[in-house]
């Protein structure tokens, strides 16, 4: 990282103060987390992947009841970036702060579970996971472990080996419901946390950008780490415009070298 600006300097000690003093503090992140590992979002003008493909064609669950195939051809390129990708500072930074118990959760709109691999132990998942799939037929749920290499190698579209029927990752669709137990503690979670910082998330994507709101509601203190405005930034405490990979790890230095 460069040199830092005096308010950017500021910023990060101000931070770095609310983290240490709060005692359950949330971490709730979105795709600008994982674009410094090399993910791309989808809704960044210029480079979103919502720009090149229609949504509702190829990510949307009457599309997938339909037409399997056309979602199983597109998510093929993300599925391979992903397999390849490693975790970035940011996720490592948020591991390190779960780690001496500052933040106590993690909740994440994405699915490509960096946080797990940088360390982070309790993460919610509320867009789904990559991790397993369940049958169309007869709603068996399978590890994708078994199935994953042959997508990936040739695009082998993975059936259910009970039924045979296709099996859908369990990644959360449009028109899709969020998994219920998993977005009831996400709820529980900002309900009863004191911080929450938000970091790589446009919040634009409801019911999750709701989240904050929730914790605020109930007296948590705000911090927000993005390359863009959201609709929150004159509600929160810190709000920090740049590069999460470069800025959450100078946060977690200034907390944990205290």
């Amino acid at each position: 990282m460069g040199e830092l600006s005096d308010e950017l300097y500021r910023d990060i000690q101000n931070a770095a103060y609310l983290i240490r003093s709060q005692k359950k503090g949330v971490a709730l992140t979105g795709a600008g987390i994982s674009t410094p590992s090399g993910i791309p979002d989808f809704r960044s003008a210029g480079s979103g992947l919502w720009e090149r493909y229609n949504p509702l064609e190829v990510a949307s669950l009457s599309a997938f009841r339909y037409h399997p195939e056309k979602f199983y051809a597109w998510m093929r390129d993300l599925a391979l970036e992903m397999s390849h990708t490693q975790p970035n500072p940011a996720h490592i930074a948020l591991a390190e702060l779960e780690e001496t118990g500052c933040i106590q959760t993690v909740i994440t709109q994405n699915i490509d579970g960096l946080h797990q691999r940088a360390g982070s132990k309790h993460v919610l998942e509320v867009h789904g996971s990559m991790q397993t799939l369940t049958c169309v037929g007869c709603y068996h749920q399978h590890p994708s472990s078994g199935f994953i290499g042959p997508y990936l190698e040739t695009g082998e579209i993975p059936r259910c080996p009970d039924c045979r029927h296709i099996l859908k990752l369990d990644v959360v669709l449009f028109e899709e419901q969020l998994p219920i137990r998993t977005w009831l503690s996400a709820q529980e979670a900002c309900r009863n946390c004191d911080l929450i910082l938000v970091t790589g998330s446009s919040l634009e994507v409801m019911p999750v950008a709701g989240l904050p709101m929730q914790a605020l509601e109930h007296g948590a203190r705000l911090i927000l780490i993005n390359q863009s405005t959201t609709y929150l930034d004159v509600r929160a405490d810190v709000v920090l415009r740049g590069d999460v990979a470069e800025i959450l790890p100078q946060i977690a230095e200034e907390v944990i070298g205290e």
